[in-house]
C-alpha cells in the first residue's frame, strides 16, 4: 500500500526530530539535574540512528532502469513556450470577404 510507503520515508527524519526533542528537554532541565544527561544521551542516540537510516536508505535505493527512463524525443507540455494556435476558419472567411468589398 502507498500509505505504509509514505511512512516508512519519513521514518529517518521522525527519528531525528525525535532526538532533537530529547536534546531540547536535556537542555531545559539543566545540568544539575542527573536525568538531563539521561535525555541527552538517548536524544544524541536517536539523532544517530535517524542518520544511519536516512543513509542506509541512500544506498539501497533501486537505480532507474532504461526501461523508465523517457525518450530524446519526449517534449513536455510544460518545456514549450506557447502552444501553436489553430487556425479559426470564420475569421479567415470574415477577413476575405471584407477584401473582397
Amino acid at each position: 500500500m502507498r500509505l505504509f510507503t509514505i511512512i516508512f520515508e519519513r521514518l529517518p527524519i521522525v527519528w531525528f526530530l525525535l532526538g532533537l526533542l530529547f536534546n531540547a528537554v536535556g537542555l531545559y532541565l539543566g545540568f544539575e539535574y542527573s536525568l538531563a544527561f539521561g535525555y541527552m544521551i538517548v536524544g544524541w542516540f536517536c539523532c544517530a540512528y535517524g542518520l544511519v537510516l536516512f543513509v542506509t536508505r541512500l544506498l539501497e535505493r533501486p537505480t532507474t532502469s532504461a526501461a523508465t527512463r523517457l525518450s530524446p524525443n519526449f517534449i513536455s507540455a510544460g518545456s514549450t513556450g506557447i502552444m501553436p494556435a489553430t487556425p479559426n476558419v470564420e475569421n479567415e472567411q470574415a477577413t476575405k470577404q471584407s477584401d473582397a468589398e
